[in-house]
C-alpha cells in the first residue's frame, strides 16, 4: 500500500523539518512519507545527541580528531542525512547534492562521476 507523501522543507543546520515552506529558512525540498520523515528525524535526532558527546570530548585537549570516535559517527551521521535527503529530495536537491561529491553510495553507483 502506497502512501501518501507530503512536502516538507529541511534546514540542515539545525536538523529542522517544516510543511511551511515561508516558515524558516530551508536548504532542501523533499516530498516524503510519515514514515519517511520519521526515519529523517531519528538521524537528526542521533546526530544531535553526538554533537553532545563531541562537546564534552573537546575539551579533552590530547585526543587528536582523526582518532575521535565521536566525529566519526558524526560524519557517518551527516552520510545518512544526505543519503536520505537524495533519496527523497527533489531534483534540485539531488543536483545539490550530486554537486557536493560526498555520497560514497552515488559514486559507486556512478563509478565515481556524477551527472
Amino acid at each position: 500500500m502506497d502512501q501518501q507523501k507530503n512536502t516538507y522543507y529541511i534546514w540542515l543546520q539545525n536538523g529542522q523539518i517544516s510543511r511551511d515552506r515561508d516558515t524558516s529558512p530551508w536548504n532542501f525540498q523533499v516530498e516524503a512519507t510519515d514514515e519517511e520523515i520519521s526515519q529523517l528525524r531519528e538521524y537528526f535526532d542521533q546526530n544531535y545527541s553526538v554533537e553532545w558527546q563531541n562537546f564534552y570530548r573537546s575539551h579533552v585537549p590530547y585526543v587528536q580528531y582523526h582518532y575521535d570516535r565521536e566525529n566519526d559517527a558524526y560524519d557517518k551521521g551527516m552520510q545518512k542525512i544526505y543519503e536520505m535527503i537524495y533519496k527523497i529530495g527533489n531534483e534540485e536537491a539531488r543536483k545539490h547534492i550530486e554537486s557536493m561529491g560526498i555520497l560514497e553510495s552515488l559514486a559507486k553507483e556512478t563509478d565515481g562521476f556524477t551527472n
